[in-house]
């Protein structure tokens, strides 16, 4: 009889190199996956996924750009007077240094926050104390004023940081003058001007169409910022400064551009050292929401910018306790198994519609494979020695192991 698998899915941290401007990404990232295998007895098998962090792919393309260069991107685009800079994230490391080149490309700075949080939920002011002081947030407009006599100062959880106070001192340091109100109707803003930089992410195609329907003059979003090179300046021609993280303290790294090359050439590399057919993809923010601080982690515009054509698609599930619990109610020990077995194995390639796969969640395997990378590889140094990770195969049966590479020496 054949032996049971036990282990399902796992995901490996596998430590590489600093990664620096100029280094074959590629190269170092089949070479750590190798030496990782051999150095910890586990083989390369087909269908696994080698995922890397967009991190190190654009800190090898030297994907760069200072805070002057925003500012000069702002100021051709935007005219360099009052500039309405609306729905942006709260964020010291994702916009803080994004919103200094944008009000160092102004006189004056119109700040819209969306309330009672911002587009990835970090909280400004409760739906409770806005019950209480009978604000309705889909309609009214608050002044700074107006917001600090309903609220006062608003803290965030994490960060002990008051944003309101901080984004308002950020940009007088910069040098413009700053209003800020709060909205989340983007017309708001054209009753102080009619250029616009619209800063939300996932949103934003639907705040451009509202805000030149209604009349503005010039309207932008992030993605529009440094989607071309300025003074010689990194960019991102689909993504602009979406997706881009705090460098130094007037440096910004940008989001990997051109990144199919990156993966194929992995993918031939492991295949010509192992002969296994192996998935690559590159991978920022996992797609996932924390419970306590209701914050959505998805900052980036997307999970994943590129990978192999093994990963188009979402996974085809059966629930297997739906099975257990109705198919094959009657059945239980080695029979069962046998049945639900079988039932995998002749199950249909499209099971949209089937109650058999109702609650499987059919996300996007890059989603879901992004969220398992970014949860088992964090965003500091790692305490945690090693993480084992014992999943259902629900999830991506098809998959079996994720090895993430990280420009951390110490991770894992």
């Amino acid at each position: 009889m054949e032996a049971t698998r036990l282990v399902g899915t796992v995901s490996r941290g596998i430590r590489c190199p600093i990664i620096r401007e100029g280094d074959d990404i590629a190269a170092i990232v089949a070479e750590s996956v190798l030496a990782a295998a051999k150095s910890d007895g586990f083989a390369l098998r087909d269908r696994d996924v080698i995922a890397v962090t967009e991190s190190v792919v654009a800190r090898a393309q030297g994907n760069y750009a200072t805070v002057n260069d925003i500012a000069a991107d702002v100021k051709r685009r935007l005219g360099g007077e009052t500039v309405g800079v609306i729905f942006p994230i709260l964020s010291r490391n994702r916009f803080a240094i994004c919103l200094r080149g944008i009000a160092k490309g102004a006189k004056k700075i119109v700040l819209q926050l969306s309330y009672p949080s911002d587009e990835v939920g970090n909280e400004l002011v409760s739906l409770d104390k806005l019950d209480e002081a009978g604000v309705n947030p889909y309609s009214d407009v608050l002044t700074l004023e107006k917001y600090r006599e309903l609220f006062g100062v608003n803290r965030h959880p994490f960060t002990n940081v008051d944003y309101v106070q901080y984004y308002g001192d950020l940009i007088r340091e910069s040098g413009a003058e700053v209003e800020i109100i709060f909205a989340n109707n983007p017309r708001a803003i054209l009753a102080y001007t009619d250029a616009v930089l619209t800063c939300d992410i996932h949103t934003r195609a639907r705040t451009k169409r509202i805000l030149k329907a209604a009349g503005a003059r010039i309207v932008c979003g992030l993605d529009d910022i440094l989607s071309a090179p300025v003074h010689g300046s990194g960019y991102n021609e689909t993504c602009g400064l979406l997706g881009s993280n705090k460098s130094t303290e007037d440096k910004v790294k940008l989001f990997p551009r051109d990144c199919m090359p990156v993966v194929l050439n992995i993918q031939r590399r492991i295949k010509d050292a192992t002969g296994k057919n192996v998935e690559v993809m590159v991978y920022g923010d996992g797609a996932f929401k924390d419970p306590q601080g209701k914050i959505w982690e998805l900052a980036d515009p997307v999970v994943s910018p590129a990978y192999t054509s093994g990963l188009i698609g979402t996974p085809s599930e059966l629930k297997l306790k739906y099975l257990a619990d109705n198919d094959y109610k009657e059945l239980s020990g080695e029979e069962l198994r046998e049945a639900i077995s079988e039932s995998i194995r002749q199950k249909d390639r499209d099971l949209f519609g089937q109650m058999a796969s109702e609650g499987t969640t059919p996300r996007q395997l890059t989603d879901l494979i992004g969220s398992l990378c970014d949860l088992t590889s964090g965003s500091g140094a790692q305490k945690v020695r090693r993480i084992f990770l014992f999943l259902k195969s629900k999830k991506i049966p098809a998959f079996r192991m994720f090895a993430r590479l990280t420009n951390r020496s110490e991770m894992l």
